[in-house]
């Protein structure tokens, strides 16, 4: 089948390659390990040339074959990609964003080939203390697109669970708040350099048990006091032997993302006026997905789901919102 558009999510670690076909079918993807910060450094021919820029190179890999099969397909990317320390940076879109605000704002980047790759821009929001994401916004878009279109004007909340958790709020179809919790960076941090490291034995299957314990003890009397101080108690409950080391991660891991979701309860409350908590919508793995909406439901957010293929679907729109695609021809 013909392609149609090659959609890039190139972050930090990792760069995912989408070749969709006619309405954002995706008819091959492929996965590399050239984030913007572990890009290749071994010099090689690339359309003809010596080359040992390391965004070349990590671009030709992830779809240099899909354009030489046909060099006239468009090209779209989101995330790090377009951050100050990316290819080229793309200045963020303020709140409120809309498919067309970001589709009227990417960055082009002339590629070695001659091929021209659109970036995606992230978005601000501007505030006291100001907030800002790459890649998110577009898994946000394209989980909005493929809302029935009385959805779209709903007011909805999105969960991004990951190294820095974004949850955004949708009105009227555009992206209008969002927060950020660092839930993920910090666990990572706490077991690698902190003394509560040191009795963990990490490695083992989920232990649901000690996730939602450590949720429970975040949503309690305990957790009032916040999560510096809860942390020690993944130390106290090893010494005391009510929870052995390959109990502790998951029990961790609980403890910390029930804090971030108590903070996001409160904080949805306050901003519906006491109003039932939203419904959310999940965009991840499926493991992290998994712990979060065990969790989500201990802290009272009754209807949890979780969207697939959502950046195939939101760099797909943009392209569409940027002219890129050609309109299609009918069926017959």
């Amino acid at each position: 089948m013909q392609a149609h558009l090659i959609a890039l999510d190139w972050g930090t670690t990792s760069l995912r390659a989408y070749k969709l076909g006619r309405d954002g079918q995706v008819l091959d993807q492929r996965s590399l390990a050239s984030g913007i910060m572990q890009l290749p450094t071994t010099a090689r021919e690339v359309a003809g040339q010596l080359c040992s820029n390391g965004f070349e190179l990590a671009f030709d890999e992830a779809c240099g074959d899909w354009l030489d099969a046909d060099p006239q397909v468009p090209v779209i990317a989101c995330g790090m990609v377009g951050s100050a320390q990316g290819w080229r940076e793309a200045a963020y879109c303020p709140t409120p964003a809309r498919v067309a605000d970001l589709g009227a704002s990417l960055q082009v980047v002339e590629t070695l080939r001659g091929t021209l790759l659109h970036i995606v821009p992230g978005v601000i929001q501007h505030s006291h203390l100001p907030n800002v994401m790459r890649g998110e916004e577009t898994q946000v878009l394209g989980l909005l697109q493929d809302l029935p279109p009385h959805r779209r004007q709903d007011a909805l909340l999105v969960g991004l669970p990951g190294s820095h958790s974004k949850w955004v709020s949708l009105v009227d179809g555009c992206i209008r708040q969002f927060d950020t919790f660092m839930t993920g960076e910090l666990y990572a941090a706490v077991c690698a350099h902190t003394i509560l490291g040191r009795t963990q034995q990490p490695g083992g299957p989920f232990d649901e048990a000690s996730f939602v314990r450590g949720v429970e003890v975040a949503l309690s009397a305990d957790g009032d006091i916040g999560l510096l101080s809860t942390l020690f108690s993944a130390r106290t409950l090893g010494l005391t032997g009510q929870l052995s080391g390959a109990r502790q991660p998951d029990y961790l891991s609980g403890l910390m993302i029930g804090h971030e979701l108590r903070a996001l309860a409160d904080v949805s409350r306050s901003r519906r006026a006491e109003a039932p908590l939203p419904d959310v919508t999940l965009i991840g793995s499926a493991a992290l997905c998994q712990r979060y909406r065990l969790a989500l439901g201990l802290c009272g957010f009754a209807q949890v789901s979780v969207a697939e293929q959502a950046t195939e679907r939101g760099l797909w729109s943009l392209a569409l919102a940027a002219g890129l695609l050609a309109p299609q021809p009918e069926e017959v």
